[in-house]
């Protein structure tokens, strides 16, 4: 993707970071403890050099003040301070990681509804694998970043201003000089984090490839075994791997230029102290125990920026890991409940197609519309079939009644009312589907069957497993109804799976049923079975039927035949045979197929 490799200005950073803080808000208590406690972590560091130039000052201008006694105070105060710098660091690293952990799991939830919510569109165009990375090992890195990024900011700030302030009352020219350090050591420091942030951002791409490319191949291994392509699927996975590699190096040639300046310039920062601390005491500027206890607070100012610089690594993998969140949540949601929608109940089943028209909305310009102008009506619980071609808009129409895909033209009513003023939830309620490919989830038979209506009772299971004549195969399953389906139910057959996945629309008992070539991948013993199940299914409710086999509708109440024109026809069967028209000439074809 594109917008993984580009990078960011202040103002973008500034943009993705306003997706973030909000999640500290219901943290601020907690997160005004950690910055309390981060304050008495710095409290020893910077006492140790005063309390260190006291006794050397004391030591070489006045050595009989220098008493047992205050040095035992000194030290028993010291030791006070390192507990209270335990204490407070043992709930920084505690407390303050989980928070840091409470954080990433709200983006996660937050993140994986926003995803529930995106329309089939987003799905035909984004890779899976992309998003398992994204929802997964992206937001790894924020429980460090939600932690240590207000916090270091936080401890550098009191050093650095509390040291400058410290050291301007020894000597005021010094302190300039170390100071004006500062800044180039951040500078050339930017330069190298950069490049690294990109690569960051390209490792995380790359990764998403590689989950994509595992997935896709994983989920597939069937086809792959079939077809004995494992070599292949292992070149794949090789290329993208060796590309991965290939991301890492420059990213850690990035890392060691970064880590290099940084070492630098701590060696060019404490050999200016000493080199100008001893000028100063040539020339009585400065006391032996000040330049001591600048050595000091120079190394504890080092360890201040270089802890703030090394943290920009963590930092980069923060910032990529909300900017590929971002990414995601930015995503419109297209579809969605209108102002003032209301729920939808007792459904009669009267659909009516108002001069409806749909292209998708990535279509190339010149590209025609999928549906244009359609006009329909049916009737409550008419059984209205859809033949035609492939690619004549049969799925697509029926995928407009839910609202999978919004209209571009016209509108669709439901029992007299535009099917946008109903909210979402309740319209695809009273709308039961049954596909050709069916998708059964990683659990038992009983669970998959629950899915229809979620709570459902052991009992109402049972009977609607019965009416979808999926009872009795199940029962001789090795658990009955707690059989493990297997990923993706592959321990089922087809007519199985599919049975069960009528099962699941008994359960849900809707008035609304559109079957998406529920039959056309079955065996002709297993479509037998299934079909039976659906003409139970379909008693009493209104049905779109997508037929594949075209003797599976010959006692469809009005048979619709889509074309790239529209509906060139519509009729029942025996008066769209006796036409001689489209219907009659694709009836015959698949007589003579079946022959």
């Amino acid at each position: 993707m594109e917008a993984t490799q580009k990078k960011h200005s202040a103002g973008e950073t500034v943009r993705l970071l306003r997706h973030f803080v909000p999640y500290f808000k219901p943290r601020l208590p907690v997160l005004a403890l950690d910055l309390f406690c981060a304050a008495l972590t710095t409290v020893c560091d910077l006492v140790l050099p005063l309390i260190v130039r006291h006794i050397t000052s004391l030591g070489a201008t006045n050595l009989e003040a220098l008493t047992v006694p205050l040095v035992m105070k000194l030290s028993a105060l010291y030791i006070v301070l390192r507990v209270i710098d335990t204490a407070a660091n043992y709930f920084m690293q505690s407390v303050g990681h989980i928070m840091g952990t409470h954080i990433e799991t709200d983006m996660r939830r937050d993140m994986f509804a926003h995803m529930q919510a995106l329309s089939h569109a987003y799905y035909s165009r984004t890779k899976i694998g992309q998003l398992m990375s994204r929802i997964t090992t992206d937001l790894f890195d924020i429980t460090e970043f939600a932690h240590h990024c207000p916090e270091e900011f936080f401890i550098t700030s009191i050093k650095v201003v509390v040291a400058f302030i410290i050291l301007c009352g020894m000597n005021i020219p010094l302190t300039l000089i170390i100071f004006a350090m500062l800044p180039l050591m951040v500078f050339f420091s930017t330069k190298f984090a950069r490049p690294m942030q990109l690569s960051f951002r390209h490792q995380r791409h790359q990764l998403g490839e590689i989950n994509a490319q595992v997935e896709d191949s994983l989920s597939g291994i069937r086809v792959v075994k079939s077809f004995a392509n494992e070599d292949v699927e292992k070149a794949r996975f090789e290329e993208g791997n060796r590309a991965f590699l290939g991301v890492k190096k420059v990213m850690y040639h990035s890392m060691a230029g970064f880590h290099s300046v940084t070492r630098l310039f701590d060696g060019l920062m404490y050999i200016l102290v000493v080199m100008a601390g001893a000028l100063f005491m040539i020339n009585r500027q400065i006391t032996s125990a000040d330049l001591v206890a600048y050595l000091l607070y120079v190394t504890t100012l080092l360890a201040s920026i270089r802890r703030l610089v090394e943290f920009t690594e963590q930092y980069q993998r923060g910032i990529t890991g909300i900017e590929r969140f971002a990414e995601v949540m930015e995503e419109p949601i297209t579809i969605a409940d209108l102002p003032g929608a209301v729920e939808l109940k007792e459904v009669k089943g009267d659909i009516q197609f108002d001069d409806v028209s749909f292209a998708y909305a990535d279509a190339a310009e010149n590209q025609p519309e999928v549906l244009r102008h359609i006009n329909l009506h049916v009737k409550p619980g008419e059984n209205v079939a859809l033949v035609g071609p492939s690619g004549s808009g049969k799925t697509t129409l029926c995928n407009l009644i839910p609202r999978f895909y919004e209209v571009t033209g016209g509108r669709i009513l439901l029992d007299g009312e535009d099917i946008t003023h109903y909210t979402l939830s309740s319209l695809r309620r009273q709308i039961g589907m049954v596909q050709q490919d069916v998708y059964l989830f990683s659990g038992t038979v009983l669970h998959n069957i629950e899915y229809g209506k979620p709570g459902a009772s052991r009992d109402e299971i049972i009977r609607a497993a019965k009416l979808a004549g999926a009872h009795d195969f199940i029962m001789q399953l090795p658990d009955g109804y707690d059989t493990y389906c297997g990923e993706h139910g592959v321990k089922l057959s087809g007519g199985q799976k599919q049975r069960v996945s009528i099962a699941r629309v008994f359960l849900k008992n809707p008035p609304l049923l559109i079957l998406d070539e529920a039959t056309s991948a079955l065996d002709n013993e297993s479509e037998h079975l299934v079909q039976r199940s659906l003409e139970t299914l379909m008693k009493g409710r209104t049905t779109f039927t997508i037929a594949h086999r075209l003797t599976t509708i010959r006692n469809a109440d009005t048979i619709l035949v889509l074309t790239d024109e529209g509906i060139v026809e519509q009729g029942s069967h025996d008066e769209l045979m006796a036409k001689r028209g489209t219907y009659y000439g694709l009836y015959r074809l698949y007589q003579s197929e079946e022959e």
